[in-house]
């Protein structure tokens, strides 16, 4: 057994997220398109005497370490499946925005998942992996996937897609987190005796992804859940036509929020929009990255 196994897991950005109406389970059909980009989690397992949790980085004190932590229940699943005591301490290094609509938690599930595969040394395969992330919730699928994946069902089901170039991204971080049930609800409530289509993939955004056209994914970026987002969180538009003003080319809550998306031409306009959103006043901090990101990879 290793002495220790660290797990490097990024965050994500949904460049699609079609909802369709509340199933009956309560859960919504999605068409969720998701980008993996350059901000990133790092989970290490270490040998223990019982599972514990610890976490440090930027609002980590917002971070459960208990057992409702996608990274202990991860960890719990993994050692149930093959018969073992979950007998791990897993650090969470934490540089993903929490409760931001990026994934973190999810992304922590699957660091968490491939660390403890790693240091226990069980070779479960891919497959059976996937199985896993998928019952520790939507989004654990893709943070181990990586890259751009289209998601369907809850979002866990995962068809990988072509990625044709780098995009640039600048991330506004808001004060406090949206609980991403309340948001659903609030769609719920807004969409109300409405007819909700079912939810599909752009063509045109796939195409743009595969191409690598930043101007065509601009065009094509949609969230279904925005409107439900600012209708919970109204300050989130001044955020978004800041980072406008500020020349991004498209700019989107990023999944249930709070955190907003703003797509750039390159490096140097993310400098620039990031700079201009801090000074705006209208978030807490701004992050930039790029995108495509590997999934969660063994450091």
């Amino acid at each position: 057994m290793s002495a220790s196994v660290t797990v490097r897991v990024p965050a994500k950005v949904n460049v699609q997220l079609a909802v369709g109406a509340a199933r009956p389970d309560g859960f919504h059909d999605l068409a969720n398109v998701f980008l993996a980009v350059s901000l990133y989690d790092e989970v290490t397992a270490t040998p223990a005497g019982t599972l514990t949790i610890t976490c440090d980085g930027p609002d980590a004190d917002k971070v459960p370490l208990d057992r409702t932590n996608l990274a202990a229940r991860a960890a719990e699943l993994l050692a149930a499946r093959h018969g073992i005591s979950p007998d791990v301490h897993l650090h969470i290094a934490k540089d993903i925005p929490v409760a931001g609509g990026m994934a973190g938690g999810s992304a922590d599930g699957a660091g968490a998942l491939l660390a403890c595969d790693a240091l226990w040394g069980l070779g479960t395969p891919r497959a059976e992996l996937l199985e896993i992330c998928a019952e520790l919730g939507s989004d654990v699928p893709f943070s181990l996937v990586g890259g751009a994946a289209l998601g369907v069902g809850r979002g866990e089901r995962l068809t990988e897609l072509p990625v044709g170039g780098d995009f640039h991204w600048v991330f506004a971080v808001a004060d406090g987190g949206l609980s991403t049930p309340a948001v659903y609800g609030e769609f719920d409530r807004l969409t109300a005796g409405v007819h909700v289509p079912e939810p599909a993939a752009s063509p045109v955004l796939l195409d743009a992804l595969r191409t690598g056209d930043t101007s065509a994914l601009a065009d094509a970026l949609a969230n279904d859940l925005q409107s439900a987002a600012l209708s919970l969180r109204p300050s989130l538009a001044a955020t978004l036509a800041a980072g406008t003003e500020a020349g991004a080319l498209a700019a989107l809550v990023s999944g249930s929020g709070p955190t907003t998306a703003f797509l750039v031409k390159d490096a140097d306009a993310a400098a620039s929009v990031a700079d201009a959103l801090i000074a705006s006043g209208t978030c807490r901090t701004a992050r930039v990255a790029t995108s495509p990101a590997a999934g969660a990879t063994l450091l």
